[in-house]
């Protein structure tokens, strides 16, 4: 699968903006500063593709790019700490968890977090959700260059203890900046893809 091929098909604020829901959608979730779109860029080797920004929370929209006509990559609205009213965020949530319910095509989730603050509440809740609905996911610990390599080695450990009894969930350092465990984000990828 060629990811530098990713074009940007479409942005959706409702769930019926959305393409047919055929084919098969991986999406990427996270908290607004966790490095969602800078993981969306490095993967796809584009460096404007998913919009990055000095204000977290700045993707309020559901943003799909299409990789082939049947495989498209989601950038969902980061959660947990824009700066909007409330009834903004409580409209996004219901959009972003009817997305994640009611849409058969997706096949698994990306949940990006900062790897040196992993799991926070938003993430397990996140994390919960997925496994109840059955759904595949994959933990990205973005930002691993920050960290020493004795700390990876911890924060991997102790993550991957942490998500030990959901069997359909896996876990990977990963760092935009010197693009460390991208072999491995495309692998997953592949593998959603061709199931």
């Amino acid at each position: 699968m060629q990811f530098h091929q990713t074009q940007f098909l479409t942005s959706a604020a409702k769930l019926n903006q959305l393409p047919e829901d055929m084919g098969i959608e991986v999406a990427f979730a996270g908290r607004s500063n966790a490095g969602k779109s800078s993981a969306l860029n490095t993967l796809t080797q584009q460096r404007q593709l998913a919009r990055t920004s000095k204000t977290p929370g700045r993707t309020q929209l559901i943003n799909l790019f299409s990789v082939t006509d049947t495989c498209r990559l989601v950038d969902l609205p980061g959660y947990g700490y824009a700066k909007v009213s409330q009834a903004i965020k409580e409209a996004w949530q219901k959009t972003l968890s009817r997305y994640l319910q009611e849409r058969r095509c997706l096949k698994g989730l990306i949940i990006v977090m900062d790897s040196r603050h992993p799991l926070k509440d938003t993430d397990q809740a996140m994390l919960d959700w997925a496994i109840a609905a059955q759904l595949p996911c994959h933990l990205l610990l973005t930002k691993s260059d920050k960290l020493t390599q004795q700390q990876r080695a911890k924060t991997l450990r102790t993550v991957k203890a942490q998500v030990a009894a959901y069997p359909l969930a896996s876990v990977q350092l990963f760092s935009s900046l010197k693009r460390t465990g991208l072999d491995v984000l495309e692998t997953q990828l592949q593998k959603w893809f061709s199931e």
